[in-house]
């Protein structure tokens, strides 16, 4: 099975360049995981307040071990609306 996670954070006004250098170590530490295929966070060429994500992952086991192992940081308080799904797939 693989495990999608895609879609949009919101981040306050002139918080975004913060919070993408925040997500560079969430980032590493994801990719850096066997099981993790990829995992992107980048902004939006429209959009100066939206920052899109993608990750693809082996098993939901690893996602949710990535979810509880993470890096910590204040940048989640920077988000004001998102809008994430997450979609398994049979191999």
């Amino acid at each position: 099975m693989t495990i999608i996670v895609a879609g949009s954070l919101y981040i306050q006004p002139g918080k975004r360049d913060e919070f993408m250098a925040c997500s560079n170590a969430a980032i590493l530490l994801a990719r850096a995981n066997p099981e993790c295929e990829d995992f992107a966070v980048s902004v939006d060429p429209v959009n100066e307040c939206r920052v899109n994500v993608f990750e693809k992952w082996q098993t939901r086991s690893a996602l949710e071990a990535f979810r509880n192992s993470g890096p910590e940081n204040d940048s989640f308080a920077w988000i004001t609306q998102f809008d994430i799904n997450e979609y398994e797939i049979e191999s």
